[in-house]
């Protein structure tokens, strides 16, 4: 059941990881200019969690068979408060993303992004006591030396109808993002830590949702401050692929990017927030392709560089997760049978 779950969680995570950039490049890419709308979009489809929620409901009341009162929600004060100022972060950190997706080839949004595994590795030592691996400090080293390494030829990578200006501090928010990220994910682990309440999947579902509607409204407070309201009638009429087209990518990136938030999310309550942090870095090379084919995005030599640096710190950082686990099951066996041995009888020797 166990692996059932994180297999469906994973592919969620995928199509959410892989399409939400893509999809909130192609706003961009015709005409969209409401970064705080775009913002918005990234977790405006937390509503369709419901749907699993009142399914969770109905099994648990039926389960109840009356016993005593069945709450719709499990989400406790605790957890509740956790989950209301993580999700605060989670708008501000939305912005700067989308900021940098305005303003950034997909590729190399994506790439930058990669390197949020070597502060995920940090942040989660301090938080929730991951411990360093010479394998984990070399994945650090390397995805930060990747991300270096593509910052330093700006130039070349830069759109024809962007200011280099433009270029530079989307490339400086989206790093701002990857940072910012890298705590969200610990912080959630930490608070499922601290939440003092057994941990479920409906949980999580509720977590999610908490989470989704505060960064939604913080969004919705920019959006009104930067006079989205009034802008996007005109900006859906203008748009270049049409003004139902416009409403489609809108709705379609509700979705995806809740996709991505829910299977982030969920891996860390199956696994843990470097494992999410992994399967994020482990798509880098599949939404380069796609922004290459669907958008003809330039591959320079620092891009590949990058990407290689990048998948060699995934790996270190993978291999040495899977000595550990062996390690840890070599030493969980070697304890399990020394009481075994200490009940078998003594020989007469020993007497």
């Amino acid at each position: 059941m166990v692996k059932a779950l994180v297999i469906i969680t994973c592919i969620i995570l995928a199509i959410g990881n892989c399409g939400g950039p893509l999809i909130m490049r192609l706003y961009f890419n015709n005409g969209g200019q409401r970064i705080w709308f775009s913002t918005f979009l990234e977790t405006a489809g937390f509503p369709v969690i419901f749907i699993p929620l009142l399914f969770s409901y109905i099994h648990r009341r039926r389960n109840n068979n009356g016993s005593e009162p069945t709450s719709f929600f499990l989400i406790k004060p605790r957890l509740l408060g956790a989950a209301i100022f993580i999700g605060i972060l989670s708008g501000f950190d939305n912005y700067l993303y989308a900021y940098g997706i305005a303003y950034l080839p997909v590729s190399t949004a994506a790439l930058i992004i990669a390197s949020q595994l070597a502060f995920i590795a940090i942040f989660s030592f301090f938080m929730v006591k991951h411990k360093f691996t010479p394998f984990t400090i070399n994945a650090v080293v390397l995805l930060t030396v990747g991300a270096a390494v593509l910052g330093m030829h700006t130039e070349t990578d830069k759109p024809a109808h962007e200011t280099r200006k433009q270029y530079v501090t989307g490339f400086l928010m989206t790093v701002a993002a990857a940072v910012m990220y890298s705590l969200i994910l610990p912080l959630v682990e930490l608070a499922y830590q601290k939440a003092k309440q057994p941990m479920s999947y409906t949980l999580v579902l509720e977590v999610q949702m908490v989470l989704c509607f505060l960064a939604s409204i913080v969004s919705l407070i920019g959006m009104s401050i930067a006079g989205d309201f009034k802008a996007l009638p005109k900006e859906a009429k203008e748009f270049k692929l049409g003004e139902a087209v416009f409403y489609v990518v809108a709705v379609f990136s509700a979705i995806i990017w809740q996709g991505f938030f829910l299977g982030a999310i969920g891996l860390i309550f199956c696994t843990s927030s470097l494992v999410s942090g992994i399967m994020i870095s482990v798509l880098l090379p599949i939404t380069e392709v796609l922004a290459v084919i669907f958008y003809h995005e330039k591959f320079q030599a620092e891009k590949g560089l990058s990407l290689a640096l990048s998948l060699w710190g995934f790996v270190s950082y993978f291999y040495g997760e899977i000595k550990s686990a062996k390690e840890k099951k070599r030493i969980q066996q070697e304890e399990s049978q020394e009481p075994e041995l200490s009940s078998m009888p003594r020989t007469i020797s020993e007497c």
